[in-house]
C-alpha cells in the first residue's frame, strides 16, 4: 500500500470516528423525491463582450471570449488551471513536476510573482535559480503548458506582507495611487516586464493571463487604481490575451478589460473558530458566483453583487486544490473535499476550472522569514514558517497525493469534453435544499443547451456524511422531450459525486443516457471510456433500433428505447454498437478504481489510454512509472505498443490493455534510521492568544524552541541508493516540529495526526551524516487550537505531550517505459 493510500485511509478513519452527528445522520434515509429540472430553453448565443479580449499567435492561433466561455480558434476552450509557485520549489526540480502537472490534466498552470522573493532588499533583484521566472515560464511552454502570471502587486499566498517587501511598508500608503508607491511599482513591472520579454501569447509564447491584484476592496479609489495598475503593466510590456482580478470579498473590477474570476474553500484555516465549521456552501449546487455572497439558506445575500457579473464567462482561479494549516487551526482535508467541490463547481455552470493550490512547496531561504503572521503586516494567521504543502493534489515535495488521482478523472472529461460543456447553461431542480443544515434533499443540476445535457449529482459532504438517496430518479426537461433517468428510481450512495451524459453522440448512434459517469474517448478506434461507483450499476439507454452487442449484460427494449444493464464493469468492452457502413464504437466501463488509474497521452504519434497502479507522466523519452511498491510498476497500455520496451516484460492482457511489467530489481530491505534522544523538553507554557476581536492562538518562536525536546536522526548512507527520490517519514505527537540540517533551520509542521515527510534527496551527505536535528515543542491539553477530530491525544487537564513515534525511510522507485515513434 502506497504511503499516500495510507495516509487517506488514515485520515478517513480518523474523520469519520469523530464524526458522531455524521454517523447519525447515515441512519436516515434521503428524501427519494423525484427531481424535475426544466432545460428546454434553448439557451441564446452568447453576447460579445463590452471590450476587448483575446489575442492572435504568430501561427495563427485566436483566444477570445464571450458572455459565456473562452475561446480557441472560435471554438469553446475549457482551461483547467492549476497553481504552482516556482520560487517555492527548487528549479533543478521544475521539468517533472511540470509534466506531473500536465499528466493530471492542467492545460494552465498559474503562479504568483512574490515581490519579496525578488527585491527582498530595495534595488536589488534576484531572477536565479528557483526565483528564475523566465526559465519557469519556457518550460511550461516547451511541454505544452499555457501559463496565466499572477503578478500583484499584492498576493497574499500567506506571504509575508502579503508578498510586500519590508523596505516597501516604509515608504508610506500602499495599495493606492500614491506616488512612491507607484514609483516603485513601475520598476518591479518593468522588472517582470523584462523576464517575461516575448513570452507571451501574441509572440509565440506560452503566457495567455495576466492577474492584477488579489481580494482587492479598498473603501475608496479602487477603480482608478486597478486601471493605473493596467496601464503599468501594459507599459512594461505585459499583454495577454486576458486579464483577471478576482471578484469574491466584493473586490473592485472595472467593467473595462477586467475578466473576474471566483473560487471557493471547504475549510478555512483563517476561520478563528476551534470547533468543525458548517456546512460548506461548496458542497450545493448554487448559480451564485461568489462564496462571500451565499446566505445560510443558500440564496444571494446581495442580489446586485450577484448580477454584477451576469454579462462574463464564469472562471474560477482558486477552487481549493487543499487547504493550508495556520497555528491555531490545522484541518486535514481528504480528496473528495476538493474534487466534488470542483465537480459540483461544473453543474453550476463554469466554464473555467481553475485550483489553488494544485503543487505545493517550500519557502525560499531569504533575509527574514517570508511567511504570514500575525505580527506582520495586514498579517491574520501564523503560518508555517517554511512549508506550504497546501495538502495539494501534489505535495511539497511532489508527492503524488490522492486528490490528484480523483481530480485527474475529472479533468479527463473536461479535455475531451469541455468543448461541448462550456457553452451549456446551468439548469438547477424545482426541488432544491432548504439550506447549508438540510442532509437529505438530493444535490443534483444539469447544464444543457436544450438538446443535450450533462447531469451533476452530490452526494458528498465534508464533515457530515451524507444519507444515502434512495429512490433517485431525475427527469430533465429537454426541448426535444423529457427524459426520466435512469428508468427506475436508484440509490445514489453516501461519497458518492458524479455526472452522467444525455443525448451525447458516440459518433453517428446517440446514446439517450447513462448511469456511468463519462471519462474520455479515443478516436482510433473509436472507444468511449466510463466509471461505475460502487453501488451504482450502470445503464445505457439507447435508440431501439441501435445494433447493439453487450456480452455478458442484459438488452431490454422497450418502446423506442434499448437498454443495456446487468454488465460487469471492468477493463474490457462492455458495449459494442455497430452503426451504417459497418462501423463500430465501443464503450468500456472501468470500475471507479480503474477510473483512478487511469490517464492518457499522446505516444508514438496516437493518443493512448495508460492504465497503471504506478503514478505516471510522459515525456518524449516515454511513460514515466514510480511508486513506492516496486510491484506497481507496470501499466497496461491501449491501443498496444508495437513491441515490448525495453528493461519490460509483457505481462498480458487486461481487457483492451496490454499490459507491460518492469524486470528492473530493486533494493526494497528496509533503511532503519538511527533515533538518538539528545535533550527532553523543558515544562511547557500556557498558548499565547492574539487580542480581541480574532484573539487565536499566536505560534512559538525561534527563542520557544531552546524548551524543545530534541533528537538527532541519521540515515545510513546507502539509504538513497537504488531510488532518486527517498523521503523520511515522521510520525510524532506534539505542538509543532521543526528540522535543521547542519545547523539551518530546514522546514517545520504543525502537528495534526497526519505523518511529516521530508526529501531526503535535498539534503547533502555530510549533513545526512552528521544527522538532522528535529525538535519538537509539547501539546498542552488546553492549547486553543483546532485539530481534526481524533487528532488530539488525550491529557489530564494541564497536562502535555511531545512523543517521536517513529522516522523511517520510505523509497519511490522510479522506471521510463520506453516508447519508440
Amino acid at each position: 500500500m502506497s504511503n499516500s493510500t495510507a495516509r487517506l485511509r488514515f485520515n478517513r478513519i480518523v474523520q469519520w470516528l469523530g464524526l458522531l452527528h455524521g454517523a447519525m445522520a447515515l441512519a436516515i434515509p434521503g428524501a427519494g423525491a423525484e427531481l424535475t429540472i426544466d432545460a428546454r430553453t434553448v439557451p441564446e448565443a452568447p453576447a460579445p463582450l463590452a471590450f476587448p479580449v483575446g489575442g492572435r499567435s504568430p501561427a495563427g492561433h485566436v483566444f477570445g471570449a464571450n458572455s459565456r466561455y473562452l475561446t480557441l480558434d472560435g471554438q469553446p476552450w475549457f482551461p483547467v488551471m492549476g497553481e504552482f509557485h516556482y520560487s517555492r520549489y527548487p528549479a533543478a526540480e521544475w521539468e517533472p513536476e511540470l509534466l506531473k502537472m500536465k499528466a493530471g490534466g492542467i492545460n494552465v498552470v498559474a503562479t504568483y510573482v512574490f515581490w519579496i522573493h525578488h527585491e527582498e532588499t530595495e534595488g536589488k533583484f534576484d531572477w536565479s535559480g528557483r526565483r528564475d521566472l523566465r526559465r519557469f515560464v519556457e518550460l511550461c511552454g516547451r511541454h505544452g503548458l499555457n501559463v496565466w502570471v499572477r503578478i500583484g502587486p499584492w498576493c497574499h499566498g500567506e506571504a509575508r506582507n502579503g508578498g510586500f517587501p519590508d523596505w516597501l511598508l516604509q515608504l508610506g500608503p500602499t495599495r493606492t495611487n500614491s506616488p512612491a508607491y507607484l514609483e516603485r511599482v513601475q520598476r518591479y513591472f518593468g522588472e517582470i516586464g523584462r523576464q517575461l520579454h516575448e513570452l507571451y501569447w501574441q509572440d509565440g509564447g506560452p503566457i495567455v493571463g495576466v492577474q492584477l491584484e488579489n481580494e482587492y476592496h479598498p473603501a475608496t479609489g479602487g477603480l482608478e487604481h486597478m486601471r493605473k495598475l493596467r496601464e503599468l503593466a501594459q507599459a512594461a510590456g505585459i499583454v495577454a490575451p486576458f486579464l483577471t482580478a478576482t471578484g469574491w470579498d466584493r473586490a473592485v473590477v472595472p467593467p473595462a478589460d477586467f475578466l473576474p474570476v471566483f473560487g471557493g474553500y471547504t475549510d478555512n484555516f483563517w476561520s478563528t473558530s476551534r470547533g468543525e465549521l458548517p456546512p460548506s456552501q461548496h458542497f450545493f449546487f448554487t448559480a451564485i458566483r461568489a462564496e462571500d455572497n451565499v446566505m445560510g439558506d443558500l440564496t444571494p445575500k446581495n442580489a446586485g453583487y450577484q448580477s454584477k457579473y451576469d454579462n462574463y464567462p464564469f472562471l474560477t482561479a482558486e477552487m481549493g486544490g487543499g487547504m493550508s494549516t495556520a497555528y491555531h487551526r490545522r484541518p486535514v482535508m481528504f480528496a473528495a473535499d476538493s474534487t466534488a467541490a470542483a465537480l459540483v463547481k461544473l453543474g453550476d455552470g463554469i466554464a473555467g476550472l481553475g485550483y489553488y493550490m494544485y503543487h505545493g512547496g517550500t519557502n525560499p531561504d531569504s533575509l527574514r522569514p517570508l511567511q504570514e503572521t500575525q505580527a506582520g503586516w495586514n498579517g491574520y494567521n501564523d503560518m508555517e514558517e517554511k512549508s506550504y504543502d497546501f495538502q495539494a493534489p501534489l505535495g511539497e515535495f511532489g508527492q503524488v497525493n490522492p486528490t490528484f488521482r480523483t481530480m485527474r478523472v475529472l479533468h479527463l472529461f473536461l479535455a475531451d469534453f469541455g468543448r461541448d460543456l462550456a457553452p451549456m447553461s446551468a439548469c438547477f431542480p424545482t426541488l432544491l435544499p432548504k439550506n447549508r443544515d438540510d442532509l437529505t434533499t438530493p444535490r443534483a443540476a444539469a447544464r444543457s443547451d436544450g438538446r443535450r445535457a450533462f447531469v451533476f449529482i452530490n452526494n458528498y459532504q465534508r464533515t457530515v456524511p451524507l444519507p444515502d438517496q434512495r429512490d433517485f430518479q431525475v427527469t430533465l426537461q429537454l426541448a426535444t422531450g423529457t427524459v426520466q433517468i435512469p428508468r427506475r428510481p436508484i440509490t445514489i450512495p453516501t461519497g458518492v459525486y458524479t455526472h452522467w451524459p444525455v443525448h451525447l453522440d458516440l459518433g453517428g448512434v446517440p446514446l439517450e443516457y447513462a448511469t456511468a459517469e463519462l471519462v474520455c474517448r479515443l478516436a482510433e478506434p473509436a472507444t468511449f471510456v466510463f466509471s461505475a461507483w460502487p453501488g451504482l450499476t450502470p445503464e445505457f439507454a439507447f435508440p431501439a433500433s441501435a445494433t447493439i452487442a453487450a456480452p455478458g449484460a442484459r438488452i431490454v427494449r422497450e418502446g423506442d428505447q434499448a437498454y443495456v444493464d446487468g454488465l460487469q464493469p471492468g477493463p474490457g468492452v462492455a458495449i459494442r454498437i455497430t452503426l451504417p457502413g459497418s462501423r463500430r464504437v465501443q464503450l468500456v466501463v472501468l470500475t471507479r478504481e480503474q477510473a483512478l488509474n487511469l490517464s492518457k497521452a499522446m505516444l508514438a504519434g496516437r493518443e493512448r489510454l495508460i492504465l497503471s497502479p504506478a503514478d505516471v507522466y510522459c515525456n518524449s523519452g516515454g511513460i514515466h512509472l514510480s511508486s513506492r511498491d516496486a510491484g506497481n510498476l507496470q501499466a497496461g497500455v491501449y491501443p498496444a505498443l508495437g513491441r515490448i520496451p525495453a528493461g519490460f516484460r509483457d505481462a498480458g492482457a487486461d481487457g483492451v490493455f496490454q499490459t507491460y511489467a518492469s524486470t528492473t530489481k530493486f533494493a526494497t530491505t528496509p533503511v532503519f534510521v538511527n533515533v538518538e534522544s539528545v535533550k527532553v523538553a523543558a515544562p511547557s507554557e500556557p498558548v499565547k492568544v492574539s487580542p480581541r476581536p480574532r484573539a487565536v492562538a499566536i505560534e512559538p518562536g525561534d527563542a520557544d524552541f531552546d524548551r524543545a525536546a530534541v533528537w538527532r536522526l541519521r540515515v545510513p548512507a546507502d539509504a538513497l541508493a537504488g531510488a532518486p527520490r527517498t523521503f523520511l517519514q515522521i510520525a510524532y505527537e506534539g505542538d509543532v516540529a521543526r528540522v535543521y540540517a547542519g545547523g539551518r533551520f530546514d522546514n517545520d509542521n504543525f502537528y495534526k495526526g497526519t505523518p511529516w515527510e521530508l526529501a531526503l534527496w535535498r539534503y547533502t551527505p555530510s549533513e545526512l551524516a552528521h544527522g538532522l536535528e528535529l525538535k519538537i515543542l509539547p501539546l498542552r491539553s488546553d492549547a486553543p487550537i483546532y485539530l481534526p477530530p481524533g487528532a488530539r491525544p488525550e491529557l489530564p487537564s494541564g497536562g502535555d505531550v511531545v512523543r517521536l513515534k517513529s522516522a523511517t525511510v520510505v523509497r519511490e522507485y522510479q522506471v521510463v517505459l520506453p516508447v519508440a515513434p
